[in-house]
């Protein structure tokens, strides 16, 4: 079982199927059926995807994000991505292409089905796990979670915001800079959404950013090992069981030529933290006070696991100790695109990682 159909559970589709594991069918109940992946058929595998059509999260990322301004997205596996039109937006592109993946390689992929909880059947550590779902349940030998992090936007809570009399809104709400215009927007968040924004933004208003520390900048992408030493801190972390760390909090920025244009208009002056927010705008650090009347929070997002709350995988750090993919108190669960492998790279490999070790479970159970 597979859930979520964005570019980590395609990749893991497509390594189920190149492992020889065939479309399974309807749930548990459903017309006779003992379930995908059932013990008739143990090799069959579906997809469980919450969207109404291909593309994961980018089917939600706002127009302006453009294929030529989108942070690098790789291939999926097996088949490349047709040319790309640097102009287009990265949402009709991505879901194109994803599409045309899963028609191509005929995924098993039900859509749309909201995951509601994972439990185990029992308490055989080698036994099933079952899927509740808003359209039925299904039972599975195994599962990998590729639900993302889109579905989680993280909201700090600062003193004084349910005070303002602004809007404040989260880059997952985000839709064009044309809304602002006319009005002063607070820029929250020190990642590449933040200062994507900030840019696109301050060309049509004024802007005020604000960062807890100042970003790491880099005029040049990261080499080989740079990149391998970034990844294995991410992966520290959540083999301790901690909460991870975005990969890109590890490497840092990368000036562009649109960010550099941005630091030369001035748009880039960062501000600490401020103190609080008032009804008309925020107490900065140094006790002055600046006027807005809207505050963006591009503070990130937070992985969507709460439908595996039932199988208790947190530990005390507040994370998943994690084993590669796998969990580490639980062998029958992996998540892909989690910690380590949240970039698009790091899911292709997750996809391919997971599904082996599912292999070897299986086998191992016989």
């Amino acid at each position: 079982m597979v859930i979520g159909a964005g570019q980590a559970g395609l990749s893991a589709a497509y390594h189920l199927q190149r492992r020889g594991f065939v479309p399974g069918g309807v749930p548990a109940g459903v017309s006779g059926n003992a379930g995908a992946d059932s013990a008739a058929d143990p090799l069959s595998y579906v997809v469980l995807d919450a969207e109404d059509g291909p593309g994961g999260a980018w089917r939600h990322r706002w127009k302006s994000l453009l294929m030529d301004t989108v942070n690098g997205i790789s291939d999926l596996p097996g088949i490349a991505q047709p040319q790309v039109d640097p102009q287009e937006p990265s949402s009709s592109f991505l879901s194109r292409y994803f599409g045309g993946y899963e028609s191509r390689l005929g995924l098993a992929i039900e859509r749309p089905v909201k995951v509601h909880a994972v439990t185990r059947e029992d308490s055989n550590p080698a036994g099933r796990l079952r899927i509740t779902t808003s359209r039925g349940t299904w039972s599975a030998r195994a599962l990998i979670n590729a639900t993302g992090t889109w579905t989680r936007p993280f909201w700090p809570i600062y003193p004084g915001q349910a005070s303002f009399r602004g809007r404040q809104l989260h880059v997952a709400d985000y839709v064009s800079a044309e809304e602002f215009r006319g009005q002063h927007v607070i820029v929250v968040g020190g990642g590449i959404s933040a200062v994507g924004l900030l840019d696109e933004i301050s060309k049509v208003t004024g802007t005020t950013w604000f960062t807890r520390r100042e970003p790491v900048w880099r005029d040049a992408a990261l080499d080989r090992q740079a990149g391998h030493d970034a990844v294995a801190l991410v992966e520290e972390r959540v083999r301790q069981g901690l909460p991870p760390q975005s990969v890109v909090a590890a490497t840092g920025l990368i000036w562009t030529p649109a960010l550099r244009a941005a630091a030369d208009r001035g748009v880039l002056k960062r501000h600490p933290m401020f103190t609080g927010i008032e009804p008309g705008g925020v107490r900065m650090a140094d006790g002055s006070f600046r006027s807005a009347d809207v505050i963006l929070w591009a503070t990130g997002f937070r992985a969507e696991l709460e439908h595996l709350a039932p199988l208790h995988l947190r530990g005390p750090g507040g994370g998943i100790a994690m084993d590669g993919t796998r969990v580490a108190a639980e062998p029958r669960v992996h998540l892909v695109g989690y910690g380590p492998s949240s970039s698009t790279i790091g899911a292709n490999r997750a996809g391919r990682a997971a599904v082996a070790g599912i292999v070897k479970l299986l086998a191992g159970s016989g």
